[in-house]
């Protein structure tokens, strides 16, 4: 029977909005170790997907690096880390500079079936459905995967990725807009768990997924995944509905059953009573554990023409200090283990 989680990661938004637990500053002496460490890589003539952690040494951030890390497995499974002067390099090095951070934090792994590493996170036009493919979902809108990332006008729902930790890292904000909505996923499984146990039991039972988008070029490559799992008292969630729409349209897929849609729908609810929001600054960089985080993101406007068009890069990352998962989620994490290199689309990055 499930049991409440609780624990710092078992956090509300009406008290995350006015703590500061979550945020850390980039030390003021980190800016000449990433410029001495930019300019060796430069002069080897590395590109940021050749660089790892040990071609780019940041011996006095290693502390920091820690703390994140710990932070984002044992603490509140969220960071935003602040104080990086994007406006300092030019775009090549700044991606340097980001893939580098993120390789200290973690290890990057493939976002999609193509091997891209990281994602430029912006307005993609109405054309992305046309260049993309686009399924109708329920709600009225089109499934476009986060190939869509997205369409301006459109809000993303609550959801997770397919990684240990996801980062963005915001270079350029909106006129208006685009501001990153968060809550935790253990605090909307002891909610349910107070509220509806009957439908939260719903939620360990298989939910069938598509792989369509990143992994697959069709909706008919399914698998089933509960939406909670637990492992050695840690919870795990992950959740997208996007991708159990579509799967609901792929042959032999059994229906949504009665008490899964209404579970599905409390879910979004207590995420959304449970959520606060989270803006993003250039240069500020979050760090979310998808394990424990259901993340979203409100519409927004851009404005070209006076530099207000957001951009963001994406990472994904597997963790060292990660927490092991129950056996039957080997069919979305591969490996389960604690720790274990794992998540991404396909093989782990070297």
């Amino acid at each position: 029977m499930p049991q409440a989680i609780g624990g710092p990661s078992a956090w509300h938004g009406a008290e995350m909005a006015v703590s500061r637990r979550w945020v850390r500053e980039l030390p003021a002496t980190a800016i000449g170790e990433i410029d001495a460490a930019l300019a060796e890589a430069r002069r080897r003539g590395l590109s940021w997907r050749e660089i790892d952690a040990r071609q780019f040494p940041l011996p006095g951030l290693g502390g920091l690096f820690a703390e994140i890390a710990d932070e984002l497995e044992n603490g509140c499974g969220m960071v935003k880390l602040r104080g990086l002067p994007v406006e300092r390099w030019d775009a090549d090095d700044l991606r340097r500079i980001y893939f580098a951070l993120g390789s200290h934090a973690g290890r990057p792994v493939f976002q999609n079936r193509s091997g891209e590493l990281m994602r430029d996170i912006r307005d993609e036009g109405a054309s992305i459905g046309e260049r993309y493919g686009q399924i109708a979902t329920a709600d009225g809108g089109s499934f476009l995967s986060s190939y869509a990332r997205t369409l301006s006008n459109g809000r993303l729902r609550f959801h997770t990725d397919r990684c240990d930790v996801v980062a963005l890292l915001c270079v350029r904000q909106a006129k208006a807009g685009g501001t990153s909505k968060l809550c935790s996923s253990v605090a909307v499984h002891d909610a349910m768990l107070a509220r509806r146990p009957d439908l939260l039991d719903a939620l360990y039972r298989p939910v069938w997924r598509s792989r369509h988008g990143e992994e697959a070029a069709t909706p008919d490559s399914v698998y089933p995944l509960p939406v909670f799992g637990v492992c050695d008292g840690r919870l795990t969630s992950h959740f997208s509905l996007t991708y159990i729409e579509a799967a609901q349209m792929a042959p032999g897929v059994p229906p949504l059953d009665a008490a899964q849609r209404a579970a599905i729908d409390m879910l979004l609810e207590l995420a959304e009573e449970l959520s606060f929001e989270m803006a993003l600054e250039p240069g500020d960089i979050q760090f979310l554990n998808n394990h424990v985080v259901y993340h979203g993101r409100t519409p927004f406007t851009d404005e070209a023409a006076s530099g207000r068009d957001r951009l963001l890069h994406r990472l994904w990352l597997t963790m060292p200090n990660s927490r092991a998962l129950p056996e039957d989620h080997r069919v979305l994490w591969g490996d389960v283990a604690a720790g274990a290199r794992r998540g991404g689309i396909g093989q782990v990055a070297a």
